[in-house]
């Protein structure tokens, strides 16, 4: 298995690293997944953390990082929350918007204009943009009414991700995707996702690491040189080929290698480019 992953890896030069299944797990850091880290730092493989977890900040999850044993610079990090805020603060500039999500996830949109739920149900309330991301406390009935109403009024509907959902201490939970594809249902519109597995998330992460090349006077990196590793074959692992990224699937998170037999006869074929039990093996396979 060792030589096929060495072999899968060749001229891999940069990483994206899923946070959840492949760094941490139920809230706590995988086995290896310390040492992996400490490695790619060593040995200066560039990488980001491209993930879907949309509750908290990219400085929270760093100090979170930290607490766990696991270091990780919050620019490092890139989340389907700073995407959809990065998206919002270009695409509708000073315009009102309606985000659901964590106070502290909200300190992402700090610069921008956003709507209070009174706000939101004043007579004639518009909003250029609804935002759904990951919030148990902010997606109750009256918000989503408020978002389903904003959107049929011509609010941009947006997804930070579609995830259906994760797994938590508590064990397999409902995600912020299944809010998202009810409000599709209901409005009769087709959300905006910007995080995984959208292509565009994709893209920017690939783009930040090529410039990390750049910048260090780096040989130029070409996305084939750039493998995702993550533990969910479709978002992670077949969206980052779908963009000329390679893609590994690790077996420490949600998805089994059954699971992987199965996606791809049902996908004619499509698979990773390699398999690994974790993040450490990928990280020792490189050249």
């Amino acid at each position: 298995m060792a030589t096929d992953l060495a072999a899968a890896l060749a001229g891999v030069r940069a990483l994206l690293l899923d946070l959840d299944g492949v760094i941490v797990l139920k809230g706590e850091l995988l086995p290896g997944a310390r040492e992996a880290l400490a490695e790619l730092d060593a040995r200066e493989v560039p990488y980001r953390i491209v993930t879907n977890t949309s509750l908290v900040s990219r400085l929270s999850l760093s100090r979170w990082g930290d607490r766990l044993g696991a270091p990780i610079q919050a620019s490092r990090i890139m989340s389907a929350l700073s995407a959809s805020a990065a998206y919002t603060r270009h695409r509708h500039p000073g315009e009102p918007l309606f985000v659901m999500a964590s106070t502290d996830a909200l300190t992402e949109f700090s610069d921008q204009h956003l709507l209070s739920g009174e706000e939101a149900d004043r007579p004639g309330a518009q909003a250029a943009a609804v935002v759904i991301g990951d919030a148990p406390e902010a997606i109750t009935f009256d918000n989503l009414n408020r978002a389903f109403r904003l959107v049929r009024g011509g609010a941009e509907l947006i997804g930070m991700h579609r995830n259906p959902w994760w797994l938590t201490p508590d064990g397999p939970t409902l995600d912020s995707g299944a809010m998202v594809t009810g409000l599709e249902f209901a409005t009769e519109r087709r959300a905006r996702i910007l995080g995984k597995p959208s292509p565009d998330f994709f893209r920017e992460a690939a783009a930040e690491l090529v410039d990390d090349v750049r910048v260090a006077g780096g040989r130029r990196l070409r996305r084939g040189d750039i493998a995702m590793v993550g533990d969910d074959i479709r978002t992670d692992v077949l969206a980052a080929r779908r963009v000329g990224l390679r893609g590994v699937f690790v077996l420490s998170g949600k998805h089994t290698r059954a699971d992987v037999e199965t996606i791809a006869r049902g996908r004619r074929g499509r698979a990773p480019d390699a398999i690994a039990p974790r993040l450490l093996e990928v990280v020792r396979a490189l050249d």
